[in-house]
């Protein structure tokens, strides 16, 4: 079967982000990471709404069990209490400056497992590769508030997902361009055993930029943003082969997750973060959000944050 790529939101951010399908609404979730937004495209009605959560970085909206929204803002996770009033009241500090939050999911137990990364004023250049490494760490929050630190030495911690039976955690690095599998207990809500499925940055795995956003589909393989390469490549973590991959008309594609009513679309968010006027020319559409039909395999239902 051959994918069709639409572009569905021609929104120009600057760096999207973290996209969220919620079924229930049938609504895309993302966000404008270093412009403090957060987005929401109905892909019902065609329409794209966002709001303005002050002046910190926010990385993250996953919706709440209890209604409203879960959202980072640099170092500290946040209620935001509903779409209308846009009200946010943080709940968590997690980290102190000049780090800050970045990628983050809900585990099937409603656990919110999320990376940071060093980030100071000047450390926000185009090239990944001149950020300070080492400096992230990889946290849960549970829904009784408290913060669990699992991993250190982190450079940009980034994409996760989990497998079906919760006994494997995916987690990138994306600095270091390193995709890694952990044995999971979704019980205690611990990590262990780590070790690398895929190399960005060898040989065998050429030309696929950064490992950036990840989603694993229900055949229990994992679609990966290649950030840089403009590209989602689907990896099988049982070789570490790319086996399929999905070019976009832009480089910056940040990360992807599953929607539509059957699961069976793949949205990817991208960005022109720090793009020169001649590359912007070169590629227009970044920044857009996109939808991959005919892919003919299908995603999961995502989790929403259990407080």
């Amino acid at each position: 079967m051959s994918e069709k790529i639409d572009l569905v939101v021609r929104t120009r951010v600057n760096h999207g982000e973290a996209p969220h399908w919620d079924d229930t609404t049938q609504c895309l979730y993302y966000v404008d990471m270093f412009a403090n937004d957060v987005h929401r495209y109905n892909a019902v009605t065609g329409e794209n709404s966002k709001l303005k959560l002050g002046d910190e970085f926010i990385s993250v909206i996953i919706p709440r069990q209890k209604g409203g929204f879960l959202v980072s803002r640099r170092t500290d996770l946040a209620i935001l209490d509903s779409w209308v009033n846009g009200k946010v009241i943080s709940i968590a500090k997690v980290e102190v400056d000049p780090k800050m939050l970045n990628d983050g999911k809900v585990d099937s137990s409603g656990r919110l497992w999320i990376g940071s990364c060093y980030c100071g004023k000047d450390d926000l250049g185009p090239d990944l590769l001149k950020w300070p490494k080492y400096h992230g760490s990889l946290y849960s929050l549970g829904a009784d508030g408290y913060i669990k630190k699992h991993l250190s030495n982190i450079s940009i911690g980034n994409g996760m997902d989990w497998t079906d039976d919760n006994t494997i955690m995916y987690y990138i690095d994306s600095l270091p361009r390193q995709i890694y599998v952990f044995n999971f207990d979704i019980t205690a809500g611990t990590v262990s055993n780590k070790r690398t499925v895929a190399d960005f940055s060898c040989a065998a795995i050429p030309d696929m930029g950064f490992p950036d956003g990840m989603v694993i589909d229900t055949e229990g393989k994992l679609w990966v943003a290649c950030c840089d390469a403009g590209k989602v490549a689907r990896l099988d973590p049982e070789t570490g082969k790319v086996i399929r991959t999905v070019r976009f008309p832009c480089e910056k594609i940040t990360s992807c997750c599953f929607g539509g009513k059957d699961f069976t679309d793949l949205y990817a968010t991208s960005s022109q973060f720090q793009m020169t006027p001649a590359q912007l020319e070169k590629t227009p559409l970044a920044g857009s959000i996109f939808k991959v039909t005919g892919l003919g395999v299908r995603g999961r239902k995502a989790n929403s944050f259990a407080e």
